[in-house]
């Protein structure tokens, strides 16, 4: 089954898909500088929380690979310039920050040691190459545990894009629905178009389609009908930032989906890895929430659809209380309410053997 491949590292330097031009054309760019990875990020060339981290990593790695730093002490000072480069493209998403911080670490394990800067060089990409297949593990253990909560036949339903172009790996949401369908379930996909950036319509509905996987794609304001309709089964979304109490931050128009899932007794799953959790935070209220430009509101790939000087509104994303989540998929296994509790020994405890 077909896997897309939004990020590489590559002798040559970090080659990302650009999402942007998904589905029409699949145009791919090698970023030579860390400063190109940044903006890629920032423009969304690459998006989606797990990709994010690892887009993060390897531009940390490609900055100081590229590094003319003569002695570990310059170097030392360019990494924080990098880091901090890195650090304030998106805000939200906890996978970015959370990569960095590793990154850091290893460094500072690197210039502990008695390493020369090739070596550290080295050893930074390595790190970051880590990441990456981590990602890939993470992946496929999610998905065999989230697989096991979906219908063996019927309609299910996801939000955005939390497919390989968000992960680097199979997916998160995704992940959990290929798992299921390659087991034999019977799965037809229901894919809002997630405007204003189209997340579903343009980026989930490709994936779906190359993967052979039934689908059919909506309008944001069809989802209450749908599910008023009795005809999904289960909806699984994936996950930007997730608080200690389980408030669940993701693309906007998750929480409403949530809500009327509740009215109409729609189990709604998180799938997410642990890399996610950000248990420094008491609840969702805490999340910084990114706002991006109007234009991306008032036009659609450049065509103005709103009146020229009105006024629009784009938060990126919304947070989904607690109480509407039935459960969250991770690579350690299943938290169900009280999340306090079982987010934390997921949090805490060794890798688990997922079922299947």
């Amino acid at each position: 089954m077909y896997v897309a491949q939004p990020i590489e590292w590559t002798d040559g330097g970090v080659v990302m898909l650009d999402q942007r031009r998904l589905p029409a054309e699949e145009i791919s760019y090698t970023y030579t500088d860390y400063r190109e990875v940044a903006e890629a990020i920032r423009e969304m060339v690459i998006r989606g929380a797990p990709a994010i981290g690892v887009a993060a990593a390897m531009g940390v790695a490609l900055g100081v690979q590229k590094s003319a730093a003569k002695t570990i002490e310059e170097l030392k000072e360019e990494f924080e310039v990098i880091s901090e480069a890195l650090a304030k493209t998106r805000p939200t998403a906890v996978d970015l920050f959370w990569a960095l911080a590793r990154m850091k670490a290893r460094f500072r394990e690197l210039t502990r040691s008695h390493l020369d800067l090739a070596g550290i060089r080295l050893a930074l990409i390595r790190e970051a190459e880590e990441i990456h297949a981590e990602k890939k593990a993470t992946d496929e253990a999610i998905g065999r545990f989230g697989a096991e909560f979906m219908p063996k036949e019927g309609q299910v339903m996801t939000q955005c894009n939390a497919g390989a172009l968000a992960t680097a790996g199979i997916g998160t949401a995704l992940g959990v629905i290929r798992v299921a369908y390659e087991q034999g379930r019977k799965l037809h996909v229901l894919v809002p178009e997630t405007r204003p950036y189209l997340q579903g319509a343009r980026l989930t509905a490709w994936e779906l389609h190359r993967g052979g996987i039934p689908l059919t794609v909506i309008t944001d304001n069809m989802v209450g009908h749908f599910l008023k309709a009795g005809k999904v089964g289960a909806i699984v979304t994936g996950a930007d930032r997730i608080a200690a109490n389980g408030d669940t931050a993701n693309k906007i128009g998750t929480y409403q989906m949530a809500v009327l899932a509740k009215e109409n007794n729609v189990p709604f799953y998180i799938a997410a890895p642990i890399s996610t959790f950000d248990l420094s935070i008491s609840t969702g209220e805490q999340i910084p929430i990114e706002e991006r430009t109007a234009a991306e509101v008032t036009h659609i790939q450049g065509v103005r659809i709103a009146p020229a000087g009105v006024a629009a509104a784009h938060p990126a994303f919304d947070v989904t209380p607690y109480r509407y989540i039935a459960a969250i998929f991770t690579e350690r296994g299943v938290a169900k309410a009280p999340y306090t509790e079982s987010l934390a020994r997921l949090a805490g405890a060794v890798p688990a053997k997922a079922a299947g």
